[in-house]
């Protein structure tokens, strides 16, 4: 009897398509968490599935799912972007801005409250060694057992756990520290008579002011 992942190794077009389907939420969640900007996210899902498509051949029969295989694809994908979006974000500040977009961080990091909250998070992370914040985004953020995220990594379960624990603990540290610093970042009084209100307005998550 063929194992499920015979299908995606011989190039079956549906079994891609069963692949994006089921997992192509799951990496942009990821992506969006990761480097907090929805356009280089959907690059990344691209990436991702170009890569997967491209390795196929390298997919094992391990496990009933080939969720850690496929993450493991968009974190190496993710890390090859770091560079690129520096230069994509200098580029894009050439552009004139776009319309507003409504503010749907809340949705897509669950427990995260607020943009202010999502982005001190993310400074957080950025100040963590990258072996413990790609830890942190693949098993907190994105749902992936220890053992999905070992394999993702290609690292014993141990470390993974001693990993998130290190991680966890330096978090919880740096992110008040980011929160409280954003929060303590000050700026001129509005003129009297001026309608207030309307900046803390649209500071809150999308979902509070929609209700």
């Amino acid at each position: 009897m063929n194992h499920p992942h015979s299908r995606l190794r011989a190039g079956d077009p549906e079994a891609f398509r069963d692949l994006f389907r089921d997992h192509s939420s799951l990496v942009y969640r990821h992506a969006v968490r990761v480097t907090g900007d929805w356009a280089l996210a959907e690059d990344v899902v691209s990436l991702t599935f170009l890569e997967a498509w491209r390795l196929r051949g390298k997919l094992r029969d391990e496990g009933d799912s080939p969720r850690p295989w496929l993450m493991g694809i968009a974190v190496n994908v993710l890390r090859n972007t770091t560079r690129a979006a520096r230069r994509h974000h200098v580029a894009m500040a050439r552009i004139p801005a776009a319309d507003p977009v409504p503010d749907f961080a809340d949705e897509l990091v669950g427990r995260m409250a607020d943009s202010e909250e999502l982005a001190a998070a993310r400074k957080a992370l950025g100040r963590l060694r990258r072996s413990e914040r790609e830890v942190f985004a693949l098993c907190v953020w994105s749902g992936l057992g220890y053992a999905e995220a070992a394999a993702t990594l290609g690292t014993p379960v141990g470390t993974v756990r001693s990993r998130l624990s290190r991680a966890r603990t330096r978090l919880r540290k740096l992110a008040a520290e980011e929160l409280r610093a954003a929060k303590n970042t000050t700026e001129p009084l509005p003129n009297p008579g001026q309608l207030q209100g309307s900046r803390g307005t649209a500071a809150r998550p999308y979902k509070e002011t929609h209700r």
